[in-house]
């Protein structure tokens, strides 16, 4: 027997021993993690103890040990390094001998090979923390973990060979727009435009491609909205996390064993204009919600959205598409200029080649539509390297004025 085998043996009999104490004593392992360690402490202790009899081997390394069993227990076991790595933004499998993880925008196969039944039970014990399911008759889920991390899985059959896994890490760099400068991903004159275009109440749409960045830069904006406001917000899964005295928050809900219950993002946007808000928040546009979300700023109140789009041009004409879903009755003749009336600022966010996050343009869309084509006027935009202002000027000029701030004086200093 090699040493990996051996230390691999003792860790599970003592995995064992952990779990028989935790069963014993009632202790919820995912919530109560602190207690977890202590009885991990306490086996490694009393094995330690009777390692000196010559009863049973030694614990080569009872620190790292203890680390391992409360990651097998009251963790998410071989993910668990990965999920408390900071760099680490996002871990995927795509079968138990290739798990990925991606750091700093890159990719990188990682040496960790699993079995079936480690994924199996990785899944089971993630969904049971979350409250959602997965089965035959619905093969995919999104969910959330306690830490804030996003869980998506589709299961073998709809995935060739084997269940696919992928786990996106909330990692929240930045908190305010002042942050995302911080970061690089946009100058300071930019962050003070925007930051006066959400305190002004413009309607912002957020594109990007995927891990663009988008979540955090509409977390980053919502943080701007004036603390008398009262905001509603409605996503897939909890992902805003922003500090506002006022603020409901609401996911959608897979339908129950019955196949009744379900609560659809549409349901959501429907309901938020009930609750008195004076912002209103999507996580993502993706369907048929964007037709109510499109009423709701076209009657007057202030929002924001992300959406995924290679540029701010075809994000304009994503929102012009995605509304047609709602129902046959619904046509482009209003949807387009509709859209032309609602949005006002388009956030297009993008990933350079060495994995930074950067706003790579910001468009204001003065309401104007020429042969079916909505007018945009780019009001910064990143040309050799830098996001570097243009001679655009945003629309309703009239909203920057009422809220005491003068539009031209803070374009004018990023110019």
């Amino acid at each position: 027997m090699t040493l990996t085998d051996a230390h691999a043996e003792l860790v599970d009999q003592l995995d064992q021993h952990v779990r028989e104490l935790v069963r014993r004593q009632g202790v919820d392992p995912q919530r109560d993690a602190t207690v977890v360690r202590r009885i991990a402490e306490d086996v490694v202790r009393d094995h330690d103890e009777r390692s000196l009899t010559g009863a049973v081997t030694p614990v080569p390394n009872p620190e790292s040990v203890v680390g391992e069993l409360v990651a097998r227990v009251s963790g998410f076991g071989p993910l668990q390094p990965f999920l408390d790595d900071p760099a680490v933004e996002e871990i995927w499998i795509n079968d138990p001998s290739r798990v990925f993880i991606a750091r700093n925008g890159r990719h990188e196969l990682t040496n960790l090979m699993l079995t079936p039944a480690q994924v199996q039970e990785l899944v089971e014990r993630m969904l049971k923390s979350s409250g959602r399911r997965i089965d035959i008759s619905r093969p995919f889920v999104d969910a959330m973990l306690p830490e804030g991390h996003r869980l998506h899985v589709v299961l073998e059959g709809i995935s060739r060979g084997f269940s696919a896994v992928n786990i996106r890490k909330f990692v929240l760099r930045a908190t305010r727009l002042e942050g995302l400068v911080e970061l690089g991903s946009m100058p300071a004159p930019a962050a003070a435009f925007l930051e006066a275009s959400v305190r002004a109440g413009l309607n912002i749409l957020v594109a990007g491609g995927t891990q663009a960045g988008k979540t955090t830069m509409l977390n980053c904006l919502a943080a701007a909205i004036p603390g008398g406001e009262r905001i509603v917000s409605a996503e897939e899964v909890f992902e805003l996390r922003f500090p506002h005295p006022d603020w409901v928050a609401m996911q959608t809900r897979q339908s129950g064993l019955e196949g009744t219950g379900e609560i659809t993002l549409r349901d959501l946007v429907k309901e938020s204009l009930r609750m008195r808000p004076s912002r209103v928040i999507v996580g993502e546009v993706r369907a048929e919600e964007c037709m109510d979300l499109l009423l709701a700023l076209n009657a007057g109140l202030p929002g924001m959205c992300t959406i995924h789009a290679n540029s701010a041009r075809e994000a304009l004409v994503k929102m012009c598409t995605l509304p047609l879903l709602a129902g046959e009755n619904i046509s482009a003749r209003f949807v387009v200029p509709t859209v032309a009336a609602s949005v006002d600022l388009v956030v297009h966010l993008g990933i350079d080649q060495h994995g930074v996050r950067r706003v790579n343009e910001i468009v204001g869309v003065p309401g104007r539509v020429e042969n079916d084509i909505i007018e945009a006027e780019p009001i910064f935009e990143r040309t050799t390297g830098e996001l570097r202002r243009t001679g655009g000027m945003p629309p309703r000029v009239e909203l920057f004025e009422r809220q005491g701030l003068d539009v031209h004086r803070i374009l004018n200093e990023g110019s």
